[in-house]
């Protein structure tokens, strides 16, 4: 914004913010989520690094943050996002961003002691806002994991998926990658990314009949609010019929 005005911080009036945010979003068309961070910059920046006032009559009004619904992965082109990929260490992240539902930093920091064979469970226990969880092993993932160390080299030492350098954790680009170049060998035209696996996992288990209290301690949601959104993901009844093919 100082760059765009070529003023000082201290110097950019409430009105030449709102025209700058306006600028943001007509002419650059950024999202509705970068103008709210950029709203709550400014009044961090005036009031605690400035120590100027930040009237709060002076209303900038927060647009709505944009709900988009995720493209969602059906099993069968999860199953090809798998097949497709040949490395054993990239199958088994795949497999397990999706049969677990953990997030992405969540995979990242999962340790070797985390993986449970004998109850088929994963601890995470680094999860958001720093609350263990267990999650589900699958038998098919457990098997993709034993595949991977049999094949590593050199053998994990602390992280279930480490860089090369030995007791470090993988980095994120890299599961961004594999996920990125799965859905292009496998063909699939959705925006998928290494969180769609953990929206595929919610969604596949509510279609299921899987109790909605279940999925939210499974992904470690904090509210329930939050897990009812794959409500609006799960396919449609198949008995449900449109209007239009009703008698």
């Amino acid at each position: 914004m100082s760059r765009h005005y070529k003023l000082s911080p201290e110097k950019i009036t409430t009105e030449q913010v709102k025209k700058y945010l306006y600028y943001c979003r007509e002419e650059r068309g950024l999202s509705n989520s970068f103008i709210n961070q950029v709203i709550s910059a400014v009044k961090i920046l005036r009031q605690d690094v400035l120590g100027l006032s930040w009237d709060e009559g002076v209303k900038i009004k927060r647009p709505r943050r944009n709900h988009h619904l995720p493209d969602i992965l059906s099993k069968q082109e999860v199953t090809a996002l798998i097949e497709v990929t040949p490395n054993p260490k990239h199958k088994a992240i795949i497999a397990l961003l999706y049969s677990t539902g953990m997030r992405k930093q969540e995979l990242l920091n999962l340790r070797l002691r985390d993986i449970d064979s004998d109850r088929m469970l994963v601890r995470v226990n680094n999860g958001k806002g720093n609350k263990a969880r267990d999650t589900l092993l699958a038998v098919k993932a457990l098997k993709l994991l034993r595949d991977y160390y049999a094949n590593a080299h050199p053998k994990p030492t602390k992280y279930v998926f480490e860089s090369r350098k030995t007791g470090h954790p993988y980095s994120t680009s890299s599961v961004l990658m594999i996920v990125k170049r799965a859905t292009a060998r496998a063909g699939i035209k959705k925006a998928i990314h290494p969180h769609s696996l953990r929206h595929a996992f919610a969604t596949h288990m509510l279609e299921q009949g899987t109790n909605l209290k279940l999925i939210q301690k499974l992904l470690g949601h904090s509210s329930l609010s939050s897990t009812m959104v794959y409500l609006h993901l799960a396919a449609i009844d198949p008995s449900v019929k449109s209007p239009f093919d009703q008698p």
